[in-house]
């Protein structure tokens, strides 16, 4: 064990060690150890390099708030995580730990030459710089900055590690685990509340773990910590989450956690997860997220061995180490005396305290001073020394010209607390500004939370387990002890770091962001906050300004003359602190990155010779090519086969919703631009959708089951966007409706036959309907059994031809599907794919949304204004499609266009003008939607949207492409069978 782990300190075992490595050396840590705490027992103090300085730097904190010891934490090759802030990660046997942001050793950096040359890096340095020559940035400017980027390096092994997903929900959830989450946990939890409490640290007790001067309910802090959480572990209705961070607080009270399950473990299990990702949804949230130590911002305070009081206190009382054997002490707070106090009392050399204040609190000033330490009041630390660990100190008295040189190897400072608000102001709670403390406070609650402890400025402990009881809902009554009142505080740049002053004063350490950046942006302009903020890029490295934010903004606001209020506030973003990547994919990666969907057909679409694309997440069988086909042969077979004999084709991705209740045609009437009230069960009609503002935003056919009960089918890459648009009007605008919605798209089979021999092929399959023309007209649907199945048969075609869709429960799709096959190529018929489902189609004008619609097409400008309703009183879109500029001449409007030449194929997306002489650049009237080969025809067809298309019938336009110039006439859409007798069959 080496010196500097104080015996009889701490409350880590002896006798559990780890052995790890910190650029190859090997030491030894205490099980429980942080890698901070473990490389301060061994006398390391270094363990980075600053971003832009390249300037040696020290553990800074004891929290998740660290901006200076980011290291590289490794298993492995594949196992390692770059930017893990070494007073977070525990120490685990065999932990490979690496510096960074240095060359080429830590040591010995020559990126520190960039603290030489820092009079030409000042703040926005970036914005005025590297703008000439032009044609250097590409070549020379980017690759250096690229590189020079970041702090870690990723690694470029797969990662091996999983992770997982959790969702919760719980009556409270407690976002904190010091005296006020644990006592607010409790008494919600002896309520029999569903609780959960969350913790980020290995051990609750927050604040408890370092101040053992604090007793509650008669006991030590820390040991009444401990039996408060033995309670909660023990109660069937209480979940206690530690080593979890609550990094995001979103709408209705939904909130993000990832919890580090392994990341502490030598040989962690298998079976477990890296880490765990919980979604919860709380009925009540209680933030007992506590308050933040703010540093002082004097000249040259980031060197290593400069930290803050709290932080050493923590690695003393909790970790046995001291952090120094000659300490000095600067703050503008009380509770840097009682650091100080337990330093002395553990054997430690305190030489000195400097408060910055002439009048500091009695109690503890009497108590450091009758420890024999030095106190000097109304005095400041106005520079340090020392390269790769403060060496000494130098103080004046405040206003004087006369300094002291103090030698010291540890510098512990308080510039007071600034209260956690961060969740609070995710979930979009108001602040406000206590002038007194200099501190934003919460204010206004949107959402069901309460704030409690630190985190809202109670400073009293009784007064905080009073707070945290009533906020958990129970009569939890505890009482509890403090040896000081603490009192002071500070923000903003320190004697000797004023205006007038030249000096590295760091306010952002990460960044190496001083006092005088803060000065610069506004002297360039910078008024707003969050202005200055990018200007210097304060608060922007991955502590987000926990430390910094407070002091840039008054030392900002100085600048500016303005109150602190006045100048505003940043914006506190999700997450709280970095999350991994593999926590937020989880199982999302590899084959389940972007899943493909498969229909029940698949396997026998395969077997078939199915050549498929992707549309969406969907596999859909494109064409069915035979030996010998290339694509377009195949699908002019497909199209030939379909209108003389029959088609088979998978329509199972359809999307498919059912609507059910008493006011079911009452909601769709309010949902489609077309009555449903009149629609008799057993028929079928086909729906427009639209958006409030009037444009198509999906189409499908609709059956009416029974009286109650509608078949919604969509297409197939709107269904999960219709239903959330249905549930969305249903939840908000029509909440009084007695309608329930179901997705079923992936419940049904979808065969759809097509073709003047589809009756033939499906009827003896079909049974108890009689499927003639009379009995079972087009747009007809029936409840039958097909061989034994249940099904659903529509009367549909989105081809023109004579059409069924058998609709079968998934299980039985591939069975149906073969029977139905087999009979349809003894018949002459064929398989056929989307590419000829579009080509049928456009021989019949049949639109797809999203292909002829481009989100500015109303139902009039496709053509399909019929089915527009003009006598019900309401519609989502109604108002829309009054707007005048709907309802002027000249709109664009979906019309056929046949080529001059009838073997030119246009391209889909070619523009259309009326004259393609004239002076670039060209006024368009359109473009072209859909354009295919029709093998029926013997020609090419196209569908286009065109400027007043409608009223050009026979006009001649032209299609400009990059090698020629296509003409077009302009015709109807319908191309095929425009009688429309074939679909009647």
């Amino acid at each position: 064990m080496t010196t500097h782990r104080i015996k009889g300190a701490g409350r880590l075992t002896p006798a559990r060690t780890a052995r790890f490595t910190f650029d190859g050396k090997i030491y030894t840590a205490l099980e429980g150890d942080t890698v901070a705490s473990a490389l301060l027992a061994n006398g390391v103090h270094l363990m980075g390099r600053s971003f832009k300085y390249h300037r040696p730097r020290g553990i800074l904190t004891a929290g998740p708030e660290e901006p200076n010891a980011l290291l590289d934490v490794s298993r492995d090759a594949a196992r390692r995580q770059p930017n893990v802030r070494a007073s977070v990660q525990e120490v685990f046997d065999g932990a490979i730990i690496r510096s960074q942001n240095r060359w080429p050793f830590l040591s010995f950096d020559i990126g520190g030459f960039n603290n030489l040359l820092s009079a030409f890096f000042p703040a926005g340095f970036y914005y005025k710089t590297f703008m000439w020559p032009r044609e250097a940035w590409a070549k020379l400017y980017e690759p250096i900055i690229r590189r020079a980027a970041g702090l870690g390096v990723a690694p470029k092994e797969a990662d091996p590690d999983h992770y997982a997903n959790r969702f919760a929900h719980c009556d409270v959830l407690v976002a904190g685990g010091g005296a006020a989450g644990l006592t607010a946990a409790l008494s919600a939890a002896q309520t029999g509340a569903d609780v959960i409490l969350v913790d980020e640290r290995a051990e609750v007790g927050g604040a408890l773990l370092f101040d053992t001067a604090v007793t509650i309910d008669g006991k030590p802090g820390y040991d009444w910590a401990q039996d408060v959480l033995r309670q909660l572990t023990a109660m069937p209705n209480v979940r206690v989450l530690t080593r979890t961070t609550v990094f995001g607080y979103y709408n209705h009270n939904f909130l993000g956690l990832v919890e580090r399950v392994t990341d502490h473990l030598a040989s962690p299990d298998a079976a477990l997860p890296r880490e765990r990702l919980w979604q919860v949804r709380a009925r009540k949230v209680v933030l007992a997220t506590g308050a933040i130590e703010r540093h002082m911002v004097f000249a040259n305070n980031d060197r290593p061995g400069i930290l803050l009081a709290s932080a050493a206190r923590l690695y003393l009382n909790h970790y046995g180490v001291a952090v120094g054997s000659k300490v000095g002490v600067y703050t503008a707070h009380d509770s840097a005396y009682e650091a100080a106090i337990d330093l002395k009392r553990a054997g430690v050399d305190v030489v000195t305290i400097v408060d910055c204040r002439a009048k500091p609190g009695e109690a503890v000033v009497s108590a450091a001073r009758s420890l024999g330490i030095e106190v000097l009041t109304g005095y400041s630390v106005i520079d340090t020394a020392g390269h790769l660990r403060i060496s000494s100190m130098t103080v004046a008295r405040n206003g004087s010209s006369n300094n002291r040189k103090i030698p010291v190897d540890a510098l512990l400072m308080s510039g007071g607390w600034t209260p956690s608000v961060h969740l609070f102001s995710q979930s979009r709670g108001k602040l406000k500004f206590d002038a007194a403390t200099e501190r934003f406070l919460p204010d206004v609650h949107v959402q069901d939370c309460v704030s409690v402890g630190a985190c809202n400025g109670t400073d009293d402990l009784n007064t905080l387990l009073s707070d945290a009881a009533a906020a958990g809902g129970g009569a939890l009554s505890l009482s509890g002890e403090v040896p000081f009142a603490w009192t002071g505080g500070m923000i903003g740049a320190a004697e000797g770091a004023g205006k007038d002053k030249v000096v590295k004063a760091f306010v952002d350490f990460q960044h190496d962001v001083t006092a005088k950046d803060i000065r610069l942006a506004v002297r360039e302009g910078m008024h707003s906050i969050e202005h200055i903020k990018r200007f210097t890029t304060n608060g922007m490295a991955s502590d987000q300004g926990k430390l910094s934010n407070m002091h840039g903004l008054a030392i900002a606001a100085e600048m500016l003359g303005k109150e602190i209020p006045k100048v505003g506030l940043t914006t506190f973003r999700a997450p709280y602190t970095p999350v991994t990547y593999g926590t937020l994919i989880a199982h999302s990666r590899g084959a389940l990155f972007d899943p493909a969907r498969k229909t029940p057909l698949h396997a026998e679409l395969v077997k078939a010779g199915a050549e498929f694309e992707d549309v969406g997440n969907w596999k859909r069988a494109w064409y069915f090519p035979k030996r010998g086909e290339d694509m377009h042969q195949a699908v002019n077979r497909e199209c030939r086969t379909a209108r003389t004999v029959a088609g088979v084709f998978d329509a199972s991705t359809l999307g498919k919703i059912e609507v059910v209740g008493p006011d079911a045609a009452k909601f769709l009437n309010l949902m489609y631009t077309n009555a449903w009230d009149n629609l008799k069960p057993g028929k079928c009609r086909y729906g427009i959708m639209t958006r409030e503002d009037g444009f198509v935003y999906d189409d499908g056919v609709v059956g009416r089951l029974s009286e109650d009960r509608f078949h919604v089918t969509t297409t197939t890459g709107g269904a999960p966007r219709v239903l959330h648009h249905m549930e969305d009007y249903l939840q908000t605008e029509f909440p009084d409706l007695k309608v329930w919605l179901t997705s079923t798209t992936e419940q049904w089979s979808v065969i759809a036959v097509q073709g003047p021999k589809a009756r033939e092929i499906i009827a003896p399959l079909v049974e108890g309907l009689d499927l003639s023309n009379e009995a079972f007209p087009h747009m007809s649907v029936a409840e039958c059994t097909v061989m034994g199945v249940p099904a659903r048969l529509f009367r549909v075609s989105f081809t023109g031809e004579l059409g069924f869709e058998v609709n079968v429960p998934a299980d039985y799709g591939a069975v149906v599907w073969k029977a139905i096959w087999s009979r349809t190529e003894a018949m002459g018929g064929c398989l056929y794919g989307t590419e000829t489902m579009h080509v049928l189609r456009a021989e019949k004008g049949y639109i797809i949304v999203g292909q002829d619609t481009d989100g500015t097409v109303t139902p009039d400008d496709a053509g399909y204004g019929w089915a527009v309703s003009k006598k019900k009183p309401d519609f989502v879109g109604i108002r829309g499609l009054k707007r005048p500029d709907l309802m002027r001449e000249g709109r664009k409007q979906l019309v056929g266009l046949l080529t001059r030449d009838p073997a030119e194929v246009l391209e889909e997306g070619g523009q259309i003008v009326e004259n393609p002489n004239q002076v670039k650049p060209m006024t368009m009237l359109g473009h072209v939607t859909s354009a295919y080969w029709s093998e029926n025809l013997g020609r090419s067809i196209a569908i286009g949207l065109v400027a007043n298309g409608r009223a050009r019938m026979g006009e001649t336009l032209y299609v400009p492409m990059k090698d020629k110039t296509i003409a077009v006439e302009v015709t109807d859409m319908v191309f095929f069978d425009k009688e429309g007798g074939r679909i009647h069959g």
